[in-house]
């Protein structure tokens, strides 16, 4: 005969089981629908991009691997993610990640998040290279998160790489990418990020470049209201902005780089769609400048202006 004793409920109670994807999925789509004002909210959906986005994979992944383990830290990084897009951030700044071209970068509020249509600026700018010489340097004009320096650096044949910045915050942000992809050795060339405002960095140091490529502010003062309030409210004015009816910072880049660029050498900038004619007629009247064109983005309308510098 047997004495009964008290059952230790630890001493069997199973080891809870890991997190799996399909649980986190349900918990980050509580807290977005907790968070949110949006009625339209599609919360599993959006739960969903926050996993896929952090653990950098395709959007359907996480309905493919609901069974795939998550451990603690991945759970805490969705959960905050989620309370921080439930407050109206864009999916980029939630995750703290955005995917440019190859690459894929740290990004938060203090640079704007790059756009496809940025990716094909830089598109644009390995056309014009492709079947000229190699080397020399390029200038990355506004660099931001560096989006713009870095796919060069890792898709080009340049020297050198110059970002410039008038943002310290921006330049702290570029600097923790370039190191990222320093250290993984995707680099093809060294990359210097210089604070200053449009090219007075370069130029202080008497530099000459093959390639200016440029994404720089070019919305006006006055049409922030119109803006989505996902740009308004979020991403850095600095990098929005621009006097002149949006014009003055673009004026102002076209003028230094006749000064900065080497005879030949490519002028490359993303406009706005509303005024490409307006900075192209801006380009074309310069003598510096010959062979100005305008390119379309994607989506049909008019986005990029080309030029060379005279010989």
């Amino acid at each position: 005969m047997t004495t009964d004793r008290p059952l230790d409920v630890q001493s069997v109670s199973p080891t809870p089981m890991p997190a799996t994807i399909g649980a986190l999925v349900i918990e980050t789509a509580q807290v977005l629908r907790a968070g949110s004002r949006d009625s339209t909210l599609d919360a599993k959906r959006e739960a969903r991009d926050i996993i896929a986005a952090l653990h950098e994979v395709p959007r359907f992944w996480p309905l493919t691997n609901a069974e795939a383990l998550v451990d603690d830290a991945m759970r805490a990084r969705a959960l905050a993610a989620a309370v921080k897009r439930a407050r109206g951030a864009p999916l980029a700044y939630a995750v703290g990640r955005a995917a440019f071209r190859h690459l894929t970068l740290d990004v938060d509020e203090r640079v704007l998040i790059p756009r496809p249509e940025t990716e094909q600026l830089v598109e644009l700018v390995l056309e014009r290279m492709h079947d000229a010489r190699s080397g020399g340097v390029a200038v990355d004009v506004g660099t931001g998160s560096g989006a713009i320096a870095l796919a060069l650096a890792t898709e080009a044949r340049f020297d050198r790489i110059v970002g410039t910045d008038v943002s310290l915050d921006a330049l702290a942000v570029a600097r923790a990418n370039a190191r990222l992809l320093a250290a993984s050795g995707a680099l093809r060339a060294p990359v210097d990020l210089l604070h200053g405002s449009v090219l007075w960095p370069v130029r202080d140091v008497g530099l000459r470049a093959r390639v200016i490529v440029s994404n720089p502010p070019y919305i006006a003062f006055d049409e922030a209201a119109a803006l989505p309030e996902s740009v308004r409210d979020w991403e850095p004015p600095i990098a929005l902005f621009s006097g002149g009816e949006g014009l003055e910072i673009t004026a102002q880049l076209v003028r230094e780089a006749a000064q900065v660029l080497e005879p030949g050498g490519l002028l490359a900038l993303e406009v706005d769609a509303r005024r490409a004619s307006l900075v192209a007629e801006l380009v074309a009247g310069h003598a510096s400048y010959r062979e100005v064109s305008v390119q379309l983005d994607l989506a049909g309308c008019e986005r990029f202006v080309l030029a060379t510098r005279a010989r």
